[in-house]
């Protein structure tokens, strides 16, 4: 006695539409090839002048290159055309990948926190002129970087992660030029220990709440511009629904929210309007007030429920 009803959702045929970070695919190129080009100066710049900052730094922009390379591979793998077994395709690989990130920048982040307790016992001498100038390059071509993925971010989680590895690396670069003026004017080259301290404990808000963010797609947690409540008042506000139960609402990747539901009508209502236009309403409902369009709903008479097992009400 149900119906299903979905506009542009996923099929056995192929996707409706990309995922939100293929987009952004010509940006993410151009952002890993300016950390590749940053990487080497950095490398160089480390090797030069024995800075720990600037090496933390080189650390970053390492992870910002495999980071966004990760999310160039997510997106291609995520586009490929769904199939019969996979029937939502490759899209949440990109959510893993956002999840690999993190990984990484804790990584990095923990390597640099052992390294920088061990230099604060034996600082090393630091040429304060040379490292600003590797600092400099570094900051400008992440300001850069930056500019590329900023409106990404907010439309990925794959995107975002790339973006905050790189906001690491601006903030990084920032804390290798200071404490490069600080030897320069002071001669304590414990700054540039102290920096590379900072830098690695900039990287643990952020990737701990990007992980947050990642784990609950994994987990199918309803998306946190969803209120469920709203939705079930705005299903049963439609004439003649009684009742919606087994209603979910999760997210396959980022912009690519989905719903179920088997809503509860009347029989005279069905009798009167068709299912074909009560599907049409709901779609309309959901899609005037919630950035919900993969939507599947299953009409029912009153006294169908109890026959079917349910997850939840």
């Amino acid at each position: 006695m149900g119906a299903g009803h979905s506009h542009g959702g996923p099929s056995g045929h192929g996707h409706g539409h990309g995922t939100a970070g293929a987009a952004h695919r010509g940006r993410l190129r151009i952002a890993l090839l300016i950390a590749l080009v940053l990487l080497v100066a950095e490398l160089v710049g480390a090797w030069l002048t024995g800075s720990l900052a600037l090496l933390a730094d080189a650390g970053h922009v390492a992870t910002d290159a495999v980071g966004i390379g990760l999310a160039l591979l997510a997106i291609h793998v995520a586009n490929r055309p769904t199939s019969e077994r996979r029937t939502f395709g490759l899209a949440r690989v990109e959510i893993l990948a956002a999840l690999a990130n993190c990984v990484l920048l804790l990584g990095v982040g923990g390597y640099i926190l052992v390294e920088a307790v061990h230099r604060l016992r034996e600082p090393a001498e630091v040429p304060g002129g040379l490292t600003i100038v590797f600092g400099v390059v570094g900051l400008l071509l992440n300001l850069v970087s930056l500019s590329l993925l900023m409106h990404g971010q907010r439309e990925s989680l794959n995107v975002r992660g790339a973006f905050l590895e790189v906001l690491a690396d601006t903030l990084g670069s920032v804390a290798v030029v200071i404490a490069a003026l600080v030897i320069l004017t002071t001669g304590w080259q414990r700054a540039d220990t102290v920096a590379s301290l900072a830098i690695a404990l900039m990287i643990v808000p952020r990737t701990v709440r990007l992980a947050r963010e990642a784990l609950e797609v994994l987990l199918e947690a309803a998306p946190r511009d969803v209120d469920i409540a709203a939705v079930r008042r705005h299903i049963t506000d439609l004439p003649g629904v009684t009742d919606v139960h087994d209603l979910h609402v999760w997210t396959i990747t980022s912009g690519l929210p989905v719903l179920s539901a088997h809503v509860v009508v009347e029989q005279e209502t069905l009798d009167a309007v068709g299912h074909e236009r009560m599907l049409h309403e709901l779609q309309g409902c959901l899609g005037e007030h919630f950035a919900v369009e993969h939507c599947t709903f299953q009409l029912e008479p009153h006294g169908h429920a109890a026959h079917e097992p349910r997850l939840c009400h």
